[in-house]
């Protein structure tokens, strides 16, 4: 599958995977996108427990 992303954004992206390590552009990009994917899932997560904490008032 193939996305489309500025080329200045693709430019940094290559000198950091370089810098870090990564066997390739797509390797870094990839991990970087799990990486914030799972932040999000996290946030979710925290926000549903604060919900039912809210709505079973413990918290205001």
């Amino acid at each position: 599958m193939k996305i489309q992303i500025d080329s200045s954004l693709y430019e940094r992206a290559t000198k950091a995977s370089a810098t870090a390590g990564y066997s390739s552009v797509d390797e870094f990009i990839a991990h970087a996108i799990e990486r914030e994917l799972k932040r999000l899932d996290a946030e979710d997560a925290e926000q549903q427990v604060a919900d039912q904490l809210r709505g079973l008032g413990y918290i205001e």
